[in-house]
């Protein structure tokens, strides 16, 4: 990845037991979609404010998208962090 350039953003998070280099890269996102649903945004809203996808022209997509990074987010704050701090 050139410095400057952002993360591509893929449909569905990549999914492991562990820590993976799209969780890495994509870190703040995550922090967005835990605020968001904190606030109780609905996943079109998270969809579109947060991934730039439109959920009334691909409404499946939209919330595909936006469920497999809010469970990846809720997955990095019950068992993933342990290993940011394990090494």
């Amino acid at each position: 990845m050139k410095v400057g350039t952002k993360p591509a953003i893929q449909e569905e998070v990549p999914w492991s037991d562990s820590l993976t280099a799209y969780d890495k890269q994509h870190h703040t996102l995550y922090l967005r979609f835990l605020d968001a649903a904190a606030d109780d945004a609905s996943y079109e809203e998270m969809a579109q404010k947060i991934l730039g996808i439109d959920p009334v022209q691909e409404p499946e997509r939209a919330r595909k998208a936006a469920r497999s990074h809010l469970d990846r987010a809720n997955w990095m704050v019950t068992t993933g962090y342990k290993e940011l701090f394990a090494g």
